[in-house]
């Protein structure tokens, strides 16, 4: 059964409050209120509700700065901001935005349109809520291959940050410089499945180790099947070991076939592994990885991707360039 959801109204108004605690309780809701700026971020800091309406215009602490608080710290930028707002210009609601709100709503304002947006604004929220229960499902799964194969928190990370570099100097959107962020770390977490026997062997593999060893990428995608995370996590998990030519696993993707994300993330992971030391090697200097990487250039990875992150690594980050220019 779907719990209810909590509402914080925050408003002046002993009518606001009474009009907007009547249209939401008539749909299920739990209604909490709060008269002014003080009195709504003492109610969060006890009880965080799952939405709040909040009144621009206020005695003390005006909504806008309630709104840029609660965005701003870590605890609460992820509840869902409806501004309840007598002023009807441009200015005020881009104002509203600015600060981090996800709604506003002129008053009087209608119980259709009010309930509408409540709904849709609370469904994201819970959304949110899973996605972030799953992606620690995958933390602690990634934390449990880290113990068995000997790779470092240090390496996931590295990789991790270098993919995300990589993706911020073609213009990618924060959503998808973070996916490359948490692929560095998650990437592999299909390994859970393999046999420490094949994870841990000093030695080459067999090819019938080396069969199973590949699997990780399909266990990884099962994994992520029953869980809410991103589409592009989702595409990393499974595809970082395809190969631009077409060699790789496990689809055997070629080209623009495998997504933006894994071509990106393989670049980064296989230079962090080659200027790194390993448990069977030293290092690579830097110039050598470098070279294996122009090498490898539409064999294994995508040749403009290897081009733009050779000046990543070598200049700084420099001017952003879009992967559409990039393309040309």
């Amino acid at each position: 059964m779907e719990r209810r959801a909590r509402i914080l109204i925050v408003d002046d108004s002993r009518v606001n409050l009474r009009v907007a605690r009547v249209h939401l309780e008539s749909e299920g809701y739990l209604v909490d209120e709060a008269r002014d700026g003080d009195e709504a971020l003492r109610a969060v800091s006890i009880s965080p509700p799952d939405l709040i309406l909040l009144d621009i215009m206020m005695p003390g602490i005006d909504g806008y700065e309630v709104c840029r608080r609660l965005k701003k710290d870590e605890d609460t930028r992820l509840i869902p901001i409806i501004m309840l707002t007598a002023l009807d210009s441009l200015e005020d609601k881009v104002k509203a935005l600015d600060q981090g709100a996800d709604d506003f709503i002129s008053k009087p304002f209608n119980r259709v349109e009010l309930l509408a947006r409540v709904r849709s604004l609370v469904r994201v929220k819970w959304l949110n809520e899973r996605l972030e229960k799953a992606e620690n499902v995958l933390y602690t799964l990634a934390k449990a291959i880290e113990a068995k194969d000997g790779t470092t928190e240090a390496h996931t990370e590295r990789v991790g940050e270098s993919a995300r570099m990589l993706g911020e100097r073609l213009g990618l959107s924060l959503d998808d410089q973070e996916d490359l962020r948490k692929g560095g770390i998650l990437h592999d977490v299909g390994k859970i499945g393999i046999r420490e026997a094949i994870l841990l062997k000093p030695d080459s593999l067999t090819p019938t180790e080396y069969a199973e060893m590949k699997k990780h990428c399909e266990i990884g995608s099962h994994i992520c099947s029953t869980l809410r995370i991103s589409q592009g996590l989702r595409s990393i998990i499974r595809s970082h070991h395809e190969r631009y030519d077409g060699t790789g696993y496990p689809d055997g993707l070629k080209g623009d076939e495998i997504p933006l994300l894994p071509r990106i993330l393989a670049i980064a992971d296989a230079y962090d592994a080659m200027t790194n030391d390993r448990p069977y090697r030293k290092a690579l200097p830097k110039e050598t990885a470098i070279k294996r990487l122009q090498e490898a250039a539409g064999k294994q990875f995508d040749p403009n991707l290897v081009r733009i992150f050779v000046q990543v690594i070598t200049e700084g980050q420099g001017s952003i360039q879009s992967f559409e220019e990039m393309s040309a």
